[in-house]
């Protein structure tokens, strides 16, 4: 055994040599791919901020400083967030209860689950628009007399459009789903339902206070990548003749192009916030929950 094994050892230390002088390139190859992906982002919001404050005068912030004076800004900001919160907190409401149902009690359904909300990948955004405007055109048609035509009246209200919120859902749930999905995957649901179960608490009880807490990242995450879809979406609020934020910043560019790149900066900025907070909240929770 000792012939065996002693030439192996030589052949060993020329790998490990080997790769010790390997790490120092890998590193130095990731630092380059870091640095390329950083420039590939920073350059163009370089390039937008200073044309926002390159003025034929000189330089100049008044096209930040007149953003809260100007007609239409703080109504359209504050109807895309209201549409987020309420897109939020339908997404949630309705993916919740039904992966933890489908986990505990009906495994079976998965791949229609897995189905159902993968679809609305496939249908763009502008098919889905023309749907949304064809439903809302056969509604009143054929429904004038009955009592939901206020329905459709209401879910087209201008100062919150309920038919942005359904055209949101749609666009979110793929999204939405796979978040939730990877946090579900992640934990052994029906163990820790069985366990609280065993220790005297009921279903809503086991559910509120031992799954939803084990899924706390895959809340978050959901929560901001349908935030940020309401951010930016234009298509369907556009089609709709809705006045949400992305489109209140289209329209401004055609009469202000200061105005609105210094809008979208703004934007950006605030979708980057929203997600460190986002982040904050959950480590200092998980920190809370790690503690306790």
């Amino acid at each position: 055994m000792a012939q065996l094994t002693t030439p192996d050892r030589p052949r060993r230390q020329a790998a490990a040599r080997q790769a010790a002088v390997r790490r120092p390139k890998a590193r130095w190859w990731r630092g380059a791919v870091l640095l390329v992906a950083g420039l590939y982002f920073v350059v163009p919001l370089a390039a937008s901020t200073w044309f926002s404050i390159d003025e034929p005068q000189g330089l100049s912030l008044k096209a930040y400083t007149g953003l809260l004076s100007a007609p239409g800004f703080l109504d359209s900001l504050r109807l895309t967030l209201e549409l987020a919160l309420v897109t939020v907190l339908v997404l949630l409401v309705l993916l919740v209860p039904a992966l933890i149902a489908v986990r505990l009690g009906a495994p079976r359904l998965r791949p229609v689950i897995d189905l159902l909300c993968t679809l609305p990948l496939v249908v763009p955004p502008v098919a889905l628009t023309a749907g949304l405007i064809g439903v809302l055109r056969w509604g009143p048609d054929y429904l004038m007399d009955t009592p939901f035509f206020q329905t459709f009246v209401f879910v087209q209200n201008p100062d919150f459009p309920l038919v942005l919120v359904i055209a949101y859902v749609l666009m979110a749930l793929p999204l939405a789903y796979r978040s939730l999905d990877a946090g579900l995957r992640a934990v052994d649901v029906r163990t820790l339902v069985e366990a609280a179960r065993n220790c005297g608490a009921s279903w809503p009880r086991a559910v509120f206070t031992v799954v939803l807490p084990n899924l706390r990242g895959a809340l978050l995450n959901a929560s901001f990548l349908t935030l940020a879809l309401v951010l930016g979406e234009f298509t369907a609020a556009s089609i709709l003749g809705f006045q949400p934020f992305p489109v209140w910043i289209y329209s401004v560019g055609n009469s202000q192009a200061h105005m609105s790149v210094a809008v979208s900066i703004l934007s950006l900025l605030l979708t980057w916030l929203l997600l460190l907070l986002l982040a904050t909240v959950g480590r200092q929770r998980g920190a809370k929950t790690a503690t306790s």
